[in-house]
């Protein structure tokens, strides 16, 4: 009986899910010169051309500069005078497209398997298209994100995709560029229930965070060693994954905050000679020297929070971007789970109150994240040769009041900005006999 309950619950949620959600189709392919022009352009590395024009053909930029474009001739000419020109923004490590309803709805959650140690997990094969989740963050000018799996010491690996797609292989946009561990910390669990068993020695929390390294260091020297063999006799799925550790070709994130874990994760990078990104560091201003004198990067998880401990700056947060940039750590920054990402560059915003500049801000969700992801050579700024991922607005995009994003394009592809919000508002705007401007 409980089968069927369920069953019937499933098919009820599909349906709800179906039918009471935004029908958007992805865009084609480009397949005339647009040419966007009298805006105020924000290139994404520092520059900023006012009154200028940005040129794309073919999902790459041909031209940019200040003034009128040279040549207009069959193109399609959009004017953007009074208008804000980014390039489209970047959200790394975020569960979006893996998870659709995040609490109360299992068959919507697709971000983690079993096990500890997953390195062979691919997190790009679960990535949803479908989600009604992503429209809703691209119209606030998030155009790619890295997807990333979740659980155990070992989550798997995340690739980047790009947000207006009909199926996972058409959203790669950079796929299996890192591997996900998290660091384990020596901290005191709470005992709900139970006391020590007697005459059984009891574990410090030191000891088992010791005990959890040793299993890391193992697996990774296996893995190092299985890299070193051209030809394996028989294939090991997750040491095959972590080939690419050792060539380069992939990177290690690891999530740390603290600043004891972040020096072993950074020692730790040394030790297998691969290299290493931190995410989280809410003390990475502890170590910068560290984190500099190792070109370590950091992701920062969200400024719009309280501080992790009671004698901190409550401040902190919003200062810790600040902090790094003078320092001279190559940064970046994402959100929390999925469906909050839509507020990354409100997150962004934060950190101009307090000390980064407009344009180092831009840079943090852009050109930053795209270095550390390692796509930095195909977009994160507005430049000839790279792909036309860039959106327009009628205000500042790291503002709530004032961003309207009106269009936006991916790989030269002018998407749709609906999404099922602007729809109820739409909706229920037409009810009251009020004004929708959506």
């Amino acid at each position: 009986m409980n089968k069927i309950f369920l069953i019937f619950g499933g098919l009820l949620l599909s349906t709800i899910l179906a039918n009471g959600q935004a029908t958007i189709s992805p865009a084609k392919a480009q397949s005339k010169p647009v040419i966007i022009k009298g805006g105020t352009i924000h290139v994404g590395n520092g520059q900023v051309i006012n009154n200028g024009y940005v040129a794309f053909d073919k999902g790459k930029i041909t031209a940019i500069g200040e003034g009128a474009a040279a040549n207009t001739a069959g193109a399609d000419v959009i004017d953007a005078t009074g208008k804000q020109i980014y390039p489209g923004f970047i959200c790394p490590i975020t569960t979006l497209g893996l998870i659709e309803i995040g609490e109360g709805a299992r068959g919507t959650v697709d971000d983690e398997e079993t096990g500890d140690l997953n390195p062979n997990v691919r997190s790009i094969v679960a990535y949803n298209t479908d989600s009604k989740v992503i429209p809703t963050v691209r119209s606030n000018g998030i155009l790619l994100a890295q997807p990333t799996p979740n659980g155990g010491t070992i989550s798997g690996q995340s690739s980047v995709v790009q947000l207006d797609a009909w199926n996972w292989q058409d959203a790669a946009y950079k796929t299996d560029i890192g591997i996900h561990l998290t660091w384990p910390v020596a901290r005191v669990q709470n005992r709900r229930r139970g006391v020590p068993t007697p005459g059984v020695p009891q574990e410090s929390p030191a000891e088992k965070a010791q005990k959890a390294i040793d299993e890391i260091e193992n697996l990774f020297n296996e893995a190092k060693a299985y890299a070193d063999i051209a030809k394996p006799e028989v294939t090991n799925i997750r040491l095959e994954a972590m080939k690419g550790l050792f060539n380069g070709a992939k990177k290690l994130f690891v999530n740390a905050d603290g600043a004891k874990e972040i020096v072993q994760a950074v020692n730790f990078g040394k030790k297998m000679g691969i290299q290493v990104v931190i995410v989280g560091g809410n003390e990475s201003y502890l170590v910068t020297e560290v984190l500099k004198d190792n070109n370590i990067p950091v992701i920062l998880k969200e400024t719009q929070r309280l501080p992790d401990k009671d004698e901190d700056d409550v401040y902190l947060p919003y200062k810790l971007p600040k902090m790094l940039q003078d320092a001279g750590v190559l940064y970046g920054l994402t959100g929390i789970g999925f469906w909050r990402q839509r507020n990354l560059p409100f997150e962004a915003g934060e950190a101009v109150g307090y000390g980064l500049t407009k344009e180092q801000a831009i840079s943090m969700i852009t050109i930053n994240n795209a270095k550390i992801l390692g796509i930095d050579k195909t977009t994160g700024t507005l430049e000839v040769g790279k792909d036309a991922n860039l959106f327009i607005s009628k205000g500042d995009a790291l503002d709530m009041i004032s961003i309207d994003v009106d269009n936006a394009f991916i790989q030269g592809r002018n998407i749709n900005l609906d999404n099922l919000h602007k729809q109820l508002y739409r909706k229920f705007a037409d009810k009251y006999g009020v004004k929708a401007d959506l």
